[in-house]
């Protein structure tokens, strides 16, 4: 896959997921809110309803006090007033008349006859009494005939309430305004009426509330109310005949939040988890992609290096079988061995190649069995030193060895422990522009023993140094095959390092060198 066409497909899954994101967070923000919405209807319905309701008990305890006072009631003055239409119908020859009349009595009572502890001496009072009649007659009216009887005749006499009980809930709201707002209403009344209401709204939640004067406190409150503004409801109550009103009732909900998002948590649990779901998909998606396209270099680096160090050995094996065919050459039995010895290195040589592949994959497919035995460390570094000294000597280089722990038994495979050695050895070698120098230190710390190689070669980048135990890992040097390898041999090292309960890493710094730790448990 293009390079381009690669990240292209990444910035368009991302941005998918962040859409998908982002209409997730939007659709539950917005269910959130619409039940806060709903809440705080439903909240300043049910005040509403408190408070009117508080008014008019009120009122009407006042009333039915009036009400059983007539006794008391003494009238100051009266006012009649009525009215008088007639209605002829000549098809019939009968005269209709109607009579109506309103008769108005004022009072006034002592504010200490309804016992309601009003600021005031009396209260103003109107009654109002009605009497309508409708009389039919035979015959058109005349001075004559007004005596007659009639034909017909409907009267009806009785109190008019409705203008006497406006009349006396006006007088009543003006005399109560000068009234204490404790001596009106009590908490049990509010509690009463604002938690069945409430719970009619389907609000089940605890609640405190207060009576506020100009946005001062009364004593009308419960005891853990707190006037915060941002989470406070409230509406007036007792208004006054101009719709004026210095009391407001407040309520607040210590558990609003948890309240509203309790009705919406079963949605946004299930949004959050099928988010998550995806969002774990995706990076586990992209994690793959990005390590299947790392594998896929890797492997055509792998397969460049391969190719390059097979290059070489096969190029020499048969530029050896065409020089032992020449007649010339063919008799000469020491250049024919010498030919052939050429061949059978080089034949070892690629050998090796495809033996640390194999065990490189057994090593993954945990087919590779390690036996492991009691022996010193100190031997198998000095083994391993052996393999490669040679070399060391022909480039005019040197390892020394500054071998200080006390204890170096440890348990390993001597064999697979001692190739480890050999490789880290191979690797600061080939990293060696000049002539290598190597230095091979150990010590004790603890219950264990620490093993660094340490070269002053080329060295590594941060970023190589933090992927240099990958498989097929070698630092990219462009196309120049200066350094063979096949980025294999140091994750052979830390596979056979972990697998002996132990722990390997590197630090280097670009023309510095590198230095290699291995740590090991030691055993007594």
């Amino acid at each position: 896959m293009k390079k381009r066409i690669f990240f292209l497909l990444i910035v368009l899954m991302s941005l998918s997921l962040i859409g998908i994101i982002a209409v997730q967070a939007y659709y539950i923000n917005n269910s959130v809110e619409n039940e806060r919405e709903r809440f705080e209807y439903n909240v300043k319905k049910s005040l509403s309803y408190v408070a009117n309701t508080l008014e008019d008990e009120e009122l009407d305890r006042l009333f039915n006090v009036y009400q059983s006072l007539d006794k008391e009631k003494k009238k100051d003055s009266t006012a009649v007033s009525q009215l008088f239409i007639y209605q002829q119908n000549k098809d019939t020859n009968e005269t209709v008349i109607y009579s109506q009349g309103i008769l108005e009595e004022n009072y006034k009572l002592s504010s200490s006859i309804l016992d309601a502890g009003f600021d005031v001496d009396s209260i103003n009072l109107k009654r109002f009494t009605g009497s309508s009649k409708i009389e039919v007659f035979n015959s058109d009216l005349t001075d004559k005939d007004i005596e007659q009887s009639p034909i017909s005749k409907i009267t009806n006499i009785g109190r008019i309430l409705e203008p006497e009980i406006s009349y006396l809930k006006k007088n009543f709201r003006e005399a109560l305004k000068r009234k204490p707002i404790h001596t009106r209403i009590s908490e049990d009344e509010i509690t009463r009426l604002l938690s069945k209401k409430l719970k009619e709204n389907n609000i089940d939640i605890n609640y405190e509330f207060a009576i506020y004067s100009n946005d001062l406190a009364t004593k009308v409150q419960s005891d853990n109310f707190e006037n915060y503004k941002k989470s406070t409801y409230s509406t007036a109550i007792f208004y006054d005949d101009n719709k004026q009103t210095p009391y407001k009732l407040l309520v607040n909900f210590p558990g609003d939040s948890k309240f509203i998002l309790s009705s919406v948590i079963g949605m946004m649990t299930l949004s959050i988890v099928f988010t998550l779901i995806i969002i774990i998909a995706y990076s586990s998606s992209l994690y793959q992609l990005i390590k299947q396209r790392k594998i896929s270099q890797i492997k055509t680096d792998f397969i460049n290096n391969m190719t390059h160090e097979f290059k070489t050995p096969i190029a020499t094996i048969n530029l050896a079988l065409d020089s032992i065919k020449n007649p010339k050459i063919i008799g000469d039995q020491e250049k024919v061995k010498r030919y052939l010895g050429m061949i059978k290195e080089e034949n070892k040589r690629m050998h090796a190649q495809v033996e640390n592949v194999l065990r490189i994959s057994k090593l993954e497919k945990n087919e590779l069995n390690i036996s492991k035995d009691r022996v010193k460390l100190h031997d198998l570094i000095l083994d391993a030193i052996t393999h490669v000294e040679l070399i060391v000597e022909d480039r005019n280089g040197y390892i020394k060895t500054f071998l200080e722990a006390d204890k170096s038994s440890i348990l390993a495979n001597e064999t697979h422990f001692t190739n480890v050695i050999v490789n880290i050895l191979d690797n600061a070698i080939k990293y060696s522009p000049e002539a290598p120098k190597i230095e091979v230190y150990t010590e004790n710390v603890g219950n264990n023993i620490l093993l660094k190689i340490k070269d002053h070669g080329s060295g590594m980048s941060k970023a190589a140094v933090k992927r240099v135990f990958e498989k097929f890992y070698r630092e990219h040097t462009g196309n120049i095959h200066n350094v063979k390898g096949h980025g294999l041999g140091l994750a052979y090292v830390k596979r056979i390092v972990d697998d002996h309960q132990g722990h390997v890493s590197a630090e280097s710094e670009k023309d510095n060198g590198s230095t290699f730790t291995i740590k090991l448990p030691i055993i007594t």
